[in-house]
């Protein structure tokens, strides 16, 4: 069954000093092993390259175009990207109105719209809570690396 990797174990799998390291990078290595697909979204990367690209004293990872983009490459390499296209807007609405969206949320939102249209049931992210809304399955890392 296919899964779609969030921007948090991207971001992750980059930081090997973060605690969070070996769990984004295990995880997603078990599911690719098991022959699943790992799936990200334009929306990924693009909240990827934000955080990577942006100076450390503003929260961010503080990488150069080239190292961010060295990263992008990487996931290109072992994940497999959802199509976007213009239904995922319909859909991106429905789910906004529907769950009463606010703020921020609304990318979680786009990434559910994307997974949707795609038919991928299964988010893996250490943000479980942002997606409990939502009529999928949410997984952590910690449970299938445990």
């Amino acid at each position: 069954m296919s899964i779609l990797a969030d921007t948090n174990i991207l971001l992750r799998r980059t930081q090997p000093d973060h605690p969070s390291h070996t769990y984004a990078v295990e995880s997603v290595a078990k599911l690719l092993a098991a022959g699943e697909p790992v799936y990200f979204t334009l929306q990924n990367m693009a909240e990827f390259w934000n955080v990577a690209t942006r100076p450390t004293s503003n929260n961010g990872l503080g990488f150069s175009v080239a190292l961010a983009l060295g990263e992008l490459e990487k996931i290109e390499r072992f994940l497999t990207v959802l199509p976007d296209s213009p239904a995922v807007y319909g859909e991106w609405k429905r789910l906004i109105v529907h769950y009463a969206v606010l703020g921020t949320k609304d990318h979680d939102a786009k990434l559910v719209a994307t997974m949707n249209l795609n038919g991928v049931r299964r988010i893996l992210t250490f943000n479980t809570e942002d997606f409990a809304r939502y009529d999928i399955e949410v997984i952590h890392p910690l449970s299938l690396v445990s």
